[in-house]
């Protein structure tokens, strides 16, 4: 599998992540799954502190061991539990993240991690303490780079240019290209982008028309055009699949792009599309049967 440099960082991603979020709630199947991964050239695992109340983390931790320093292992904090289990609140203030990081740390069983990303962000919030607390986590070896996962431009900009972070998560697909607008802004940042929701909750694949004719819309598609852009995709498309990963793919900006799975079958499917030729008449073909949303707050 092909790798690309996360921004200026030094660290080489593959192009394909593996988004741990859904992994199931057990030890063994996880590590099933985390194992096909590395098997198939994976080398970029992301998960956050938030998943499950960090559970996640959990699994993670217990599936890698052994074989950390031949992966590039992402979290996030900012979301701060609350003392009920199953809620949170934002929390971006400087002793929260050199919390969080401890806690991550104990849960992953590592003691660095090499992408910490802030969960999210707001205008309101204090930017300047935060940036502080990651430069002085990387500062101190416990982190090697950093980034944010959002898609506020504002929020992304305002970090991007008081910060050295390296990466922005945002959801992008062939049915969400509002991040496409932002592309030239984070790219002359000397960052990259990690897309989450890159087959967009499975309509880009074999049973994106069945899903979409249960489903009530998708970003700015309702019902009855998400069924008719999922159809038209499908027709015009070999793999619809291959051509949804592709299809991120093809902006150097993109660093990888994440997929996630429930079964080792579920990974394989977005392994065996990501290595199907796609060609560039193909990506221009099907580009011009979706839309071009643009995001319509948090606007620069």
């Amino acid at each position: 599998m092909k790798k690309r440099e996360l921004g200026k960082s030094g660290l080489y991603v593959s192009e394909i992540g593996l988004g741990c979020m859904s992994l199931p709630d057990n030890l063994n199947e996880s590590k099933n799954i985390i194992d096909a991964a590395i098997h198939a050239g994976i080398n970029y695992f992301d998960t956050a502190d938030l998943y499950a109340g960090g559970r996640n983390e959990e699994l993670v931790g217990y599936a890698l061991k052994g074989r950390r320093q031949d992966i590039v292992l992402a979290t996030k904090a900012g979301n701060k539990m609350n003392p009920d289990g199953n809620s949170w609140t934002w929390d971006a203030s400087k002793a929260h993240i050199i919390e969080a990081v401890k806690q991550s740390l104990m849960r992953l069983e590592t003691d660095y991690i090499d992408l910490y990303q802030l969960h999210g962000g707001t205008m309101e919030d204090e930017v300047e303490e935060t940036i502080d607390a990651f430069d002085s986590l990387k500062k101190e070896g416990i982190i090697r780079q950093y980034g944010i996962s959002s898609i506020r431009p504002t929020v992304i900009k305002r970090f991007l240019d008081n910060s050295s972070a390296v990466s922005v998560m945002m959801q992008y697909s062939l049915l969400d290209r509002r991040p496409e607008e932002w592309m030239p802004m984070i790219h002359e940042a000397n960052a990259s982008v990690i897309t989450r929701g890159t087959i967009a909750k499975g309509f880009l694949t074999a049973e994106g028309l069945q899903r979409a004719e249960q489903a009530n819309g998708f970003v700015d598609y309702n019902a009855a055009e998400l069924v008719q852009t999922v159809q038209a995709l499908s027709e015009q498309s070999t793999d619809l699949h291959a051509a949804a990963i592709a299809y991120v793919l093809h902006d150097q900006t993109v660093a990888s792009a994440l997929i996630g799975a429930r079964t080792t079958e579920q990974l394989l499917d977005s392994i065996v599309a990501y290595d199907k030729q796609v060609t560039d008449d193909e990506i221009a073909q099907l580009e011009s049967i979706v839309k071009k949303h643009i995001y319509k707050e948090h606007r620069l």
